[in-house]
């Protein structure tokens, strides 16, 4: 597939030349994107683009989820953890509640801005 857009290029490089870790960070970060781009397009009345971005949440979370180490102990708390966003998630996209939204996206957050501190300690920053 030929990339035409400079900034498709350089976001297929992004996602190409990443670790794993940076990889986990961007699925993080884009998961918290897509729950605020939710609740703004339900604050909008525009539910079909609501429903949309949730999905896309929704996708993120699960795929985190089924990459899972399970040898890892944290795992089953991350397991349990995604389980509950992805529910959550799910409920407030069938409701179009903002204000599970607003939950789920702090949490959100919380796991992004840990996950990117943990790396930076990882690297000595």
């Amino acid at each position: 597939m030929a990339l035409s857009n400079p900034y498709q290029k350089y976001q297929q490089n992004s996602v190409t030349s990443a670790t794993p870790e940076e990889l986990t960070h961007m699925l993080y970060s884009a998961g918290v994107r897509y729950i605020r781009q939710g609740i703004m397009h339900i604050q909008e009345n525009n539910m079909q683009k609501a429903h949309e971005t949730l999905i896309k949440a929704q996708e993120i979370y699960i795929h985190l989820q089924a990459t899972l180490n399970k040898d890892i102990e944290i795992s089953a708390n991350l397991d349990r953890l995604y389980d509950f966003i992805i529910r959550h998630l799910m409920q407030a996209n069938i409701k179009k509640d903002t204000a599970m939204l607003a939950d789920v996206v702090g949490l959100a957050e919380e796991l992004r801005d840990t996950w990117k501190e943990a790396m930076d300690r990882a690297r000595g920053r």
